[in-house]
């Protein structure tokens, strides 16, 4: 086992056992189910992000290694902070330019790169939260958005999310939504976690009314 891979099952484990504790998520509200998917609406909340180049199977082991880093204390106030749910992954976003504090690495130019996030837990506001000694790491706030989210169990390969991604974006345009962006994949449990028991969403941003009123 590599170290990163090594560093990915303790930080995992950690999130396991963390889970009798009922591990802390982002506020929301349902605003509507469909067969396919609901419909939430999601407060500001904050993340932690670093990009890493890789491919969607393995490209995680890096960013966890990174971002446990900064959560565990590898930050200015030498702070510890508590493990939160989900983990969020998507393609990244090339549109966006980085704040200077956080600038691209040329290392990442042209490769296939995704975008991984914890979530922040909401006693912490953009100026109470340590900085990151890595300067890949840079602290975001989520806006406002209302979210289709797809559920599904299993585990957590490229085939059965593209699966469940394709389901999504089918449903949504079947009842008439705008989609916004690109999908993300979001993990609540660890590697531990029976398959069949695990909760992994698919999430998308969408213009909150659609083109036709209600599901078919």
């Amino acid at each position: 086992m590599t170290t990163s891979r090594l560093l990915l099952a303790i930080l995992l484990l950690f999130k396991a056992s963390a889970m009798a504790f009922a591990l802390e998520e982002p506020e929301f509200e349902v605003i509507e189910q469909y067969a396919e998917f609901e419909i939430r609406h999601y407060p500001p909340y904050i993340v932690a992000e670093v990009d890493v180049a890789g491919d969607f199977d393995e490209s995680g082991d890096d960013a966890f290694r990174i971002l446990a880093g900064y959560i565990f204390g590898d930050n200015a106030a030498s702070e510890k902070m508590a493990m939160t749910a989900p983990v969020e992954s998507r393609p990244k976003d090339r549109s966006v330019t980085m704040a200077m504090t956080a600038p691209v690495t040329t290392s990442l130019a042209g490769e296939n790169v995704r975008t991984f996030a914890f979530v922040m837990e909401s006693k912490y506001t953009l100026q109470t939260l340590p900085v990151p000694n890595d300067e890949r790491v840079r602290i975001r706030q989520v806006p406002e958005r209302t979210m289709a989210v797809r559920r599904y169990s299993g585990r957590w390969t490229e085939a059965k999310y593209l699966k469940n991604e394709e389901r999504l974006l089918a449903a949504l345009e079947a009842n008439g939504f705008r989609t916004i962006g690109r999908p993300s994949f979001a993990r609540y449990n660890s590697p531990f976690s029976l398959p069949f028991l695990r909760r992994n969403e698919v999430m998308i941003e969408i213009v909150p009314d659609p083109v036709q009123d209600g599901p078919e």
